[in-house]
């Protein structure tokens, strides 16, 4: 058993997966997905779902790594902001070598402030630097670094 993807609905996947890419240094793991089909509607609970993506190998894990899946649905559908403390999945985290040059990198690239950069030491563990932002359609993303 292994990790597979992430999924992120998106109102424009070729623009939110362009901030990944430039951002954290995404890549594209081919090949683009256009899917429909009733093997759509069964597996996803829909009813002529039509969607159309990528998926993105994440940093750090190579070309047989899990993936970020940015998907837009022809019936993309809005949902209200989440918030740190909502149920359910509410952020992806990236661990940086610079907490505020990527920060910044992000804020460039359409990224929205959420909180700002903390540090705390964790006993037995090091010294966590962190801060939270949005990224372009409005999900929470992590940055943090560790020293020892």
């Amino acid at each position: 058993m292994r990790f597979a993807h992430t999924n992120i609905a998106a109102r424009d996947w070729k623009t939110l997966s362009e901030f990944y890419i430039r951002v954290f240094g995404c890549r594209v793991k081919p090949p683009e997905r256009k899917l429909s089909g009733d093997w759509l509607d069964a597996a996803t609970g829909l009813q002529g779902a039509r969607l159309e993506g990528v998926h993105l190998l994440l940093p750090g894990h190579g070309d047989d790594g899990p993936t970020l899946e940015i998907f837009t649905y022809q019936d993309t559908r809005a949902s209200a902001p989440m918030m740190a403390n909502c149920t359910g999945f509410t952020h992806i985290a990236f661990e940086v070598g610079d907490v505020e040059a990527t920060l910044g990198a992000a804020m460039e690239g359409g990224g929205q402030a959420l909180g700002r950069v903390t540090e705390k030491a964790v006993p037995g563990v090091g010294l966590l630097k962190l801060v939270y932002f949005r990224d372009p359609e409005g999900n929470i993303v992590e940055i943090q670094s560790w020293k020892k």
